[in-house]
């Protein structure tokens, strides 16, 4: 009987251990979606201080083990979960990962993020000779794993247990490359002739993320649109001609849900369990989510807008603050939840006071109360400037909470345009970017709440997809099986 491909996941962040953004959903709950398709998938990620804080216990399985940076040899060790349950490996070494954050912090990135991601790229060979894994595929993930590529090809050559491995490169988000200065290039551990237009080499800057672009063997990304967009200059931050380039090997396979986790029928962390045909514990919810953002209770027939999200550029809170106070003039609240940019951390410190019992803002990452924003609001705002995939919209349609999107990437391949009076569709979406646009699309869904029935309808349809993981999964295991057949 054939055995099952073997896979090593290469990435900075995952669920349950240590997350940013949606990286960490897919990194976490893909593994599982792919063994049940008859894939064997091993991940391996740095063993950050929150990861050591956790409530998963760990044990060492490798000592001492050599990675590099630059032409230096420093010592690490290999961890994995003490259940068993996780198929996780850790690399540990707390110069580089024993931070209170995975990046920086809201004033700004780690000084020595190229060293500390140079060097987890580097432990990939020695990982899998000390556990004798020998993978048939490596699958990284954003420019924090863009060298393995580079590094099969120009310093691992002749590594038996990299022989035949074939790279998946997976772009989450285009817009963060890892950019660093060339003064720092000797620290990769690669000849200069890397450093070129064919290389890493970007306006005169190292872009580790453009390593990953050039030398994996294919290249994907989190929706079919968006696989298109980041090859016209608009959404290709400069990378667009060379993704021009690959565009043979690039492919657009939409991010999954987990709906263990993110149903409102099993949802543990919500007050009240609900369904498309038993919606009333919806409203339970609701009020539940009041109380935890001190909401106007006079307001509990009113809707609630959530917006859960890094607080970004990227993610259109320059819209939310152009009309954010014409929203509030009317009935209805809104309530924030993330953490990120310091100037947005101001400002919605700084609203909040303005609006008691209709603003709620929380500048904290919290998932239990992200799941109860899921169950208890009524839409969810998601005005991004750009979105590979997005998940949250996914999330929202499962608990009837509809979403107002900007058509764009993963949000326009997820998100069907409403048409209240005809019944059809799941959410209100606008293309142009602008504070007139993003108002007009809040203003149709607030319209079209006035009619129970019709809103109603709405969210029947919204319940009714399904984003599950296991057509994803199912497309990522082709892919492997035609890199491995040599012909993508």
């Amino acid at each position: 009987m054939a055995r099952n491909l073997r896979v090593l996941f290469v990435a900075s962040e995952a669920v349950p251990f240590a997350k940013t953004g949606g990286l960490a959903d897919v990194v976490g709950t893909l593994p599982d979606a792919l063994k049940d398709v008859g894939a064997e998938v091993r991940v391996l990620m740095p063993y950050y201080g929150m990861v050591k804080q956790g409530k998963v216990p760990t044990d060492v399985v490798a000592e001492n083990l050599e990675g590099y940076l630059g032409g230096t040899p420093l010592a690490f060790n290999v961890r994995t979960p003490a259940s068993g349950d996780y198929p996780f490996y850790f690399v540990e070494r707390d110069e580089f990962f024993e931070r209170s954050q995975l990046y920086g912090t809201p004033r700004g990135d780690y000084f020595d993020n190229l060293e500390r991601f140079s060097f987890f790229c580097s432990t990939i060979l020695p990982v899998c000779q000390n556990l004798g894994f020998q993978p048939d595929i490596i699958h990284c993930h954003d420019w924090q794993s863009a060298l393995v590529p580079v590094y099969l090809h120009h310093r691992w050559q002749e590594a038996d247990v990299l022989k035949r491995v074939k790279t998946v490169f997976t772009i989450h988000n285009l817009a963060y490359q890892g950019l660093f200065s060339k003064e720092k290039f000797p620290m990769l551990g690669l000849d200069w002739s890397l450093f070129g237009i064919n290389g890493l080499e970007f306006y005169d800057q190292i872009n580790l993320l453009k390593g990953g672009i050039v030398f994996a063997d294919a290249i994907t990304t989190v929706s079919v649109r968006y696989s298109e967009e980041i090859q016209t200059p608009e959404y290709g931050y400069g990378l667009d001609g060379v993704l021009r380039t690959r565009a043979s090997s690039l492919h657009g396979i939409l991010n999954g849900v987990n709906y263990q986790e993110w149903s409102p029928e099993n949802d543990q962390l919500i007050p009240a369990a609900f369904s498309a045909a038993k919606i009333a514990g919806k409203a339970k919810n609701k009020t539940a989510l009041m109380k935890a953002f001190n909401l106007d209770p006079k307001l509990e027939k009113a809707p609630i807008l959530a917006m859960i999200s890094r607080l970004a550029d990227q993610k259109g809170f320059d819209l939310v603050a152009a009309i954010l106070p014409e929203l509030l003039a009317q009935d209805l609240m809104v309530v924030i939840l993330g953490t990120g940019e310091e100037k947005y951390h101001r400002w919605l410190a700084a609203e909040a006071p303005k609006y008691p019992g209709k603003l709620g803002v929380k500048i904290v990452f919290d998932n239990a109360l992200a799941h109860l924003m899921e169950a208890g609001a009524d839409m969810f705002l998601m005005p991004s400037r750009f979105e590979p995939c997005g998940l949250n919209q996914m999330y929202s349609l499962k608990y009837g909470t509809i979403p107002i999107v900007r058509a764009t990437g993963g949000l326009a391949d997820t998100v069907a345009p409403a048409d209240p009076a005809a019944g059809s569709g799941t959410g209100f979406l606008f293309s142009d970017y602008t504070p007139e646009a993003f108002a007009a699309a809040v203003n149709a869904a607030l319209k079209a709440f006035k009619n129970q029935k019709q809103w109603r309808r709405l969210m029947q349809n919204a319940m009714s997809q399904d984003f599950s993981w296991e057509r994803s999964a199912s497309a990522y295991l082709n892919l492997y099986k035609l890199l491995l057949a040599g012909q993508d």
